[in-house]
């Protein structure tokens, strides 16, 4: 593999040590892919360098306890929280009050104690930091994501009250789109701030500790702010590799051998995080649209455009890895999987002859052909973009999706035992009540399918809801109140952080949206039922009986439905198992007129067996013998 030419080691060099680090709240059950994607490439650019990651939260993680561990960082807010408590100890009180109040929905058997919480997590964090010998390090780098703000400042701060000497560098997607002058000017402990994907400006970083020549001034290094960098370069531009075929495989090595120093009966086999893009094609957009990206999405504040690694790297790196660790759970963390090569890719990891199990994320565009070969390569969950069952909504979002493809992309991820996380977005501003009474209408289709998950809107920093705020009814953004209870006030006020806050008609999407909200909890309680209490087969199935076609319709609470369709009804029905327009199925069938073809459909639609919008219809019950082939857990190992 050709390595990132742009960087070069210098001729004399000092011996050197650079940690990377990751503090609580990611899934303690994954290695960071920040750490290893950082440290594989800096052992390209620099081989004779000692580089060390530390996952802080996995030991963190084990002496809470996992499943403690888990509650508490399954909400953002919730995990914010405790490591907000130990930054600011007099801040306790109103801290513990936001707690509370974000675990006031969370189920009996996760009842959390915060102030026991609060204890144990400092004397597990105090304990790494006082094993630690902060002075063999020349450089600390920390990747702040999700749920990591304040913990990674915890952690920064005490550790520089040990060894003020040691250079600082932060990153992540959590810090990429803020401004750093408020971080600079309250955190003292922070050095530095990489702005966009780190390879190349870490690199740079090290370079000059390497020649002995690092300073705070970071002027001229693309991707690189220091904290008396000018004004000016407060939004310095980023520095990307530019082939993603030339980046290695993560490096995990240091996660698993942290993991063998756990009790056995504490250790566990881990999911492999593996990236094949970075970016978001769909929010890459082309010349020719004016508008790209979801509006609500700003998770790609961190990438320029769009890449992709080629198929046969892909596998090769997935097959690496697995054989490495010994281990067959591989999660894509990508965005989104590229447009094209999609089928190429699964077919490649199909050929390893190897019982993956794979998560990804997917746009609902996918085609059943392309699932099929994803399932084939063993994938077991995905998360596709769905977001909302009605294509008006879908248009405010600009998702370029319309509803019929997502009910199709559930039918078949149902039909072919692929575990579907998705969500569905409450309370987007802008929606109306004939945005709820599209959903509902459209809700009552796809019960025999695996239920969404709601989650109500957030405003994101850059995202596209933020920049056309009056677009969508928004008065005024301002940061997420929850900020002033995490952080002191001149803290909270000096950046704007990522999650964001706004005034509008917010009161107004949580009265309409109610019965949405409602009608899929009781969604999620039948399927439940029915899943857990009927014999083998799909809630919607058939069997096809040649010249015959036999529908099953599952009910809570009663007796199956049994449809039968003969002749050109079945051939119609099949024929639909993909969504097709009316034009097409009468060039299908040219000797059925469209007098009898529409009351057929018509009343396929009317018992729920087939959906339609705008004249595409599309069969929903699913093949009962294909369903058998692979199992549907009811718990996901991903949720």
């Amino acid at each position: 593999m050709r390595p990132d030419t742009t960087i070069q080691s210098p001729a004399h060099v000092r011996p050197g040590n650079i940690g990377l680090f990751s503090a609580p709240w990611p899934l303690y059950n994954r290695p960071s892919i920040q750490l290893g994607a950082l440290k594989a490439y800096l052992d390209t650019q620099f081989p004779a360098l000692p580089v060390t990651c530390l996952h802080f939260y996995l030991p963190v993680a084990e002496a809470l306890g996992f499943q403690v561990y888990q509650a508490v960082g399954r909400k953002s807010w919730q995990a914010e929280s405790v490591y907000a408590a130990l930054l600011y100890p007099e801040r306790m009180k109103t801290v513990e009050k936001l707690f509370y109040k974000e675990a006031a929905g969370n189920p009996p058997e996760e009842r959390l104690d915060f102030r026991a919480i609060v204890s144990a997590v400092k004397t597990a964090s105090d304990d790494l930091i006082q094993q630690t010998d902060w002075t063999t390090f020349d450089l600390a780098g920390f990747s702040i994501c999700v749920c990591q703000l304040t913990s990674t400042l915890y952690f920064i701060r005490e550790i520089k009250k040990r060894c003020s000497s040691l250079p600082v560098v932060i990153g992540g997607s959590l810090v990429s789109g803020i401004s750093p002058t408020g971080l600079f000017q309250h955190f003292p402990e922070i050095d530095y701030l990489v702005r966009g994907e780190g390879e190349r400006p870490l690199g740079r970083l090290v370079q000059k500790i390497l020649a002995g020549n690092l300073s705070s001034d970071a002027h001229g290094m693309p991707g690189v702010l220091a904290r008396n960098s000018p004004q000016s370069e407060c939004h310095a531009s980023f520095d990307q590799v530019a082939d993603l075929d030339h980046l290695p495989r993560p490096d995990y090595d240091d996660y698993f051998r942290l993991l063998e120093t756990l009790a056995p009966e504490r250790q566990f086999f881990p999911h492999l995080p593996m990236e094949i893009s970075r970016g978001c094609w769909w929010t890459a957009g082309r010349k020719n649209r004016k508008k790209t990206g979801c509006a609500f999405c700003n998770l790609n504040l961190q990438w320029q455009g769009y890449r992709s690694k080629t198929p046969s790297v892909v596998a090769r790196q997935i097959d690496e890895l697995t054989s490495r660790y010994q281990t067959l759970s591989v999660s894509i963390v990508d965005n989104v999987l590229p447009a094209k090569n999609t089928a190429t890719i699964f077919t490649e990891l199909t050929d390893l002859k190897k019982d993956l199990d794979l998560f990804c994320e997917l746009r609902a565009t996918v085609s059943p052909d392309i699932l099929l070969e994803m399932r084939r390569a063993g994938v077991r969950q995905v998360q596709i973009g769905i977001e909302a069952l009605g294509s008006r909504l879908l248009r405010k979002m600009n998702k370029g999706t319309t509803t019929i493809q997502n009910i199709e992309a559930m039918k078949h991820c149902e039909e072919l035992g692929i575990v579907n996380g998705s969500n569905l977005i409450l309370h987007f501003p802008g929606s109306d009540e004939e945005d709820v009474a599209e959903t509902l209408r459209c809700l009552e289709f796809v019960l025999p399918f695996r239920p969404l998950k709601t989650v109500e809107f957030r405003l994101g920093l850059g995202s596209p809801v933020m920049h056309a705020a009056e677009t969508y009814g928004i008065k005024a953004t301002f940061n997420h109140p929850n900020y002033r209870l995490l952080l002191p006030p001149e803290v909270s006020r000096s950046t704007r952080w990522i999650h964001q806050a706004y005034q509008g008609d917010l009161l107004k999407q949580r009265k309409i949206w109610k019965k949405v909200k409602l009608r899929i909890a009781a969604w999620q309680a039948e399927y439940a039922a029915l899943r857990r209490d009927s014999d083998q087969g799909p809630i919607l199935g058939y069997q096809d009986g040649r010249d015959f076609l036999i529908i099953r319709q599952k009910r809570p609470g009663d007796d199956p439905l049994t449809h039968r369709l003969k002749g050109s009804s079945r051939k119609i029905y099949l024929f639909c198992r993909r969504q097709r327009k009316q034009e097409r199925i009468l060039a299908q069938f040219k000797d059925i007129t469209i007098d009898k073809l529409l009351p057929f459909l018509e009343m396929m639609v009317k018992k729920r067996l087939m959906f339609e919008e705008n004249g595409v219809y599309l069969s929903l019950a699913t093949a009962i013998k294909a369903s058998q082939t692979f199992s549907v857990p009811l718990q996901s190992p991903y949720e």
